[in-house]
């Protein structure tokens, strides 16, 4: 490997990778609040809502995520809705996460005791009350190490936008292969750069874990 060449490549990858966890962080985060709703709505007991809810999951965990990309970017277009890449990639990541999201906050909802509902509704609290202050909070504790886990998964699978032309991590390194014509060096800082995010966030899920158990 040519060092010069892996100091040259080195600071155009590192702001792919900065754009790759904006991405990651800005989709874990709407993923969460889009699967905090559909947990809950899978939870009630209308039949229909259910189904409906049902089916966003269903969809969008068993078609790939590289199809769903290739839809909101290319597919919208002819529908007559016109999507940035960024735009179709954060859409595209955070439904996605979302249906994961929603199963994984709806298992932590129902691991929370009965009992807690019911002394909810004794004390007189809405149905929203008793999940804003009471369930969501203990349901956060008990999902953080699969939340951790969904997040180092979204990093990684982040790769996937450069399909639709995203300038992240894995389309600079691509650009750069084609530039240079030294694929060796590119996926070498690429593999590096993703392996110190992905053992950074590990670590930080890690503390923030003990912590909570501490509570």
């Amino acid at each position: 490997m040519d060092i010069e060449i892996l100091k040259n490549m080195f600071p155009i990858l590192l702001r792919g990778c900065i754009v790759t966890v904006e991405l990651t962080v800005i989709s874990v985060v709407l993923g969460s609040i889009i699967g905090v709703i559909i947990a809950t709505l899978k939870l009630s007991k209308n039949k229909g809502i259910v189904i409906v809810s049902s089916f966003y999951t269903w969809l969008f965990r068993g078609t790939p995520m590289l199809l769903q990309l290739f839809f909101f970017y290319y597919a919208l277009p002819f529908m007559g809705v016109e999507l940035t890449s960024m735009q179709a990639a954060i859409l595209g990541l955070s439904l996605n996460s979302g249906a994961y999201m929603a199963e994984i906050i709806r298992g932590g909802i129902l691991s929370i005791d009965k009992g807690q509902f019911e002394a909810c509704k004794a004390l007189g609290f809405t149905s929203f009350q008793t999940l804003r202050r009471v369930i969501l909070p203990q349901t956060f504790r008990v999902i953080i190490p699969s939340l951790g886990n969904e997040f180092i998964t979204m990093l990684k699978d982040t790769s996937l936008v450069s399909s639709i032309a995203m300038e992240e991590l894995m389309r600079n390194a691509q650009l750069q292969i084609s530039a240079t014509a030294r694929p060796v060096e590119a996926f070498f800082i690429a593999g590096c750069l993703y392996l110190l995010m992905t053992t950074v966030f590990t670590t930080v899920f890690s503390v923030t874990e003990k912590k909570l158990s501490v509570y």
